[in-house]
């Protein structure tokens, strides 16, 4: 059986591309704007569907397009596959470490396979969840992957459905989870045909990135619904992370993420597996993450950009755009105890209040907490990492905030081991006119956020892929090899201590130390349970009393020098102190 939802047409025929298979089959309307035809496809078999008189377009649940998002769709059977992975029993979150990753520059070859090959890299620095970036079909050869177009495919430069299902299979050999980016609130500018198929769009109504997805028509809910089962389910992905949910536009009495955690719940119980949804929102409301009893939509998790931003300000200092509400000393031990910094409070960025506080009961692990990501690298004018502006002794501080703060921490590819490579805004549209609107909108988003926009690189330009690609060749070495072994270390800390996973320390106490120090000083002393995380930003030695007679330096960045009940902290350093 094959169908299709396609209320805009009169008339639905299916094509084969190979003319010796046979000629069209007509589908018939079955109600509801589908058409269906009793037609069997064999595993690899080419074919589209023709809408009235038009021009053959792709199944939009294609999960392969071999020849591009122009093109025909090629059958795949979800059963033609030999998983290994009958033992896995899944990962719960809590406790865990996730790395982000992009498949196209993680590795030279850019491949699921040759991603696949480097697993072992990210088991042997405490990893237990890797994130991909969205692998949906793209118009080109490569992108970030938020330009897609066909949801339920897999781009085929990366290696196609067959190489993503070798990736998951091996990351579970290795231990280690899989979560998926998704896009459902936005379809990218080439290659989206799912308007003539019917209203996927919302008329009159757009987002940062084009037309909204209309949420209003129940067909166009179950396509996304279906879709993030896919990938749990048939492609044995252990969670999602959902793009920028805050541009859902969804009128519905229930929304869509309840309907997607309830999905997502109900699958979980039949497969015996913990199944997580990890939000991307800017909205700084805990309802996404409260249990459905408690009037939540009961998703698993959500990133924090408030914490990226705390933590990028007290290392940089930089204090410009969406930044300037975070130079306060403050910003860093409030995000660590109360999850949000805006949580009512005005954000001059926004010209107005914005957040909600964060109940205390929430678990501390529902806030993935990061000091660099896809976004807060790429989308900077250069696409410059930290590593650019700052010393290997604050890289290392970066590294210690991230792995002992409350949350889930989350690596950038190559932050472990601070990368020179950047990570620059890139795309391959074939289409000039659209790489021209590409270029010309870059530059004037930054024109608007005063940044130089001189510096800009021209996203259609090869080079700027190239350069984004990780050079596996520094790992080992100089100052890279040096805080490569000290995220080994601080993940095995983490490992070791309870104190630094523990749900509740949202609750504890964190404070701001030395009042007397100079007014550009940094110096904080941020706990978790009995374990302190002491933090020295200034360009002084800092003497610190321990607590108690039996702590101890658990980690330090640099020597630290331990006597008579005090603990010396070198400038840009951070110690771990706590009871052995």
């Amino acid at each position: 059986m094959i169908d299709v939802w396609a209320p805009r047409a009169g008339r639905v025929r299916m094509r084969r591309t190979d003319p010796s298979a046979g000629g069209d089959v007509e589908l018939a309307e079955a109600g509801d704007g589908w058409w269906r035809a009793d037609v069997a496809l064999a595993d690899g078999e080419r074919y589209g569907f023709v809408l009235d008189d038009g021009e053959l377009r792709p199944d939009p649940r294609s999960r392969r397009q071999p020849d591009g998002v122009h093109a025909a769709s090629a059958h795949v059977d979800p059963a033609s596959f030999t998983w290994t992975d009958d033992s896995w029993t899944g990962r719960q979150l809590a406790g865990g470490i996730v790395y982000e990753l992009h498949i196209g520059t993680f590795t030279r070859e850019g491949t699921l396979d040759a991603a696949a090959a480097r697993l072992g890299h990210l088991v042997d620095i405490g990893v237990t969840h890797v994130e991909l970036l969205p692998v949906n079909g793209v118009n080109g050869t490569h992108n970030w992957g938020y330009d897609g177009v066909l949801w339920y495919t897999v781009h085929e430069a990366y290696g196609g459905p067959a190489a993503y299902a070798r990736f998951v299979d091996a990351a579970h050999a290795a231990g280690l989870a899989v979560v998926q980016d998704v896009v459902y609130n936005h379809l990218g500018p080439s290659g989206n045909y799912l308007p003539e198929f019917g209203p996927y769009l919302r008329e009159g109504s757009r987002n940062t990135w084009g037309d909204s997805i209309d949420l209003d028509e129940p067909a166009v809910r179950s396509f996304i619904i279906e879709n993030a089962l896919m990938w749990l389910r048939d492609y044995h992905v252990d969670g999602l992370r959902l793009d920028a949910v805050h541009a859902l536009h969804d009128e519905q009495p229930v929304h869509i993420l309840r309907e997607l955690a309830e999905a997502s719940d109900a699958l979980s119980a039949h497969l015996g597996r913990p199944l997580t949804l990890i939000a991307e929102s800017d909205m700084n409301d805990p309802t996404l993450i409260l249990p459905r009893e408690a009037g939540g939509y009961g998703l698993g998790a959500q990133w924090s950009d408030d914490w990226h931003h705390a933590v990028h300000v007290a290392l940089t200092g930089e204090t410009a755009g969406y930044y300037a509400d975070f130079a306060s000393p403050d910003a860093l031990p409030k995000v660590w105890t109360a999850g949000f910094f805006h949580d009512g409070t005005h954000s001059s960025f926004r010209g107005r209040e914005h957040g909600h506080p964060m109940p205390a009961e929430v678990p501390t692990w529902r806030l993935v907490t990061f000091a660099q990501d896809h976004d807060q690298i790429g989308n900077r004018a250069a696409g410059d990492r930290l590593t650019a502006s700052l010393s290997p002794d604050r890289l290392a501080v970066a590294a210690v905030l991230t792995l002992t703060a409350p949350g889930t921490p989350m690596l950038f590819m190559g932050e472990e081991w601070g990368a020179s490579t950047p990570w620059q805004f890139f795309t391959s549209h074939p289409e000039e006119w659209l790489g021209e609107a590409v270029r010309a909108g870059r530059t004037e988003e930054f024109a608007r956020m005063g940044w130089d926009e001189s510096v800009v690189p021209d996203p259609q330009d090869p080079a700027t892929f190239e350069r984004s690609r990780l050079r596996w060749e520094e790992v080992n070495t100089g100052d890279h090899g040096r805080l490569l072994d000290l995220y080994r270390r601080l993940a095995r800390l983490r490992r070791s201590r309870p104190e630094l996973t523990d749900p509740a320390s949202f609750r504890l106490a964190a404070q701001t130390e030395d009042p007397d120090a100079a007014p550009d000083a940094r110096r904080f002393v941020l706990r978790r349970g009995g374990v302190a995380v002491l933090v020295n930003l200034s360009a002084q030695p800092w003497d610190v009393p321990l607590d108690q007679e039996e702590d101890e330096v658990l980690l330090a960045t640099l020597p630290a020098r331990t006597a008579d009940g005090v603990v010396t902290v070198a400038p840009d350093s951070a110690v771990v102190v706590g009871p052995v």
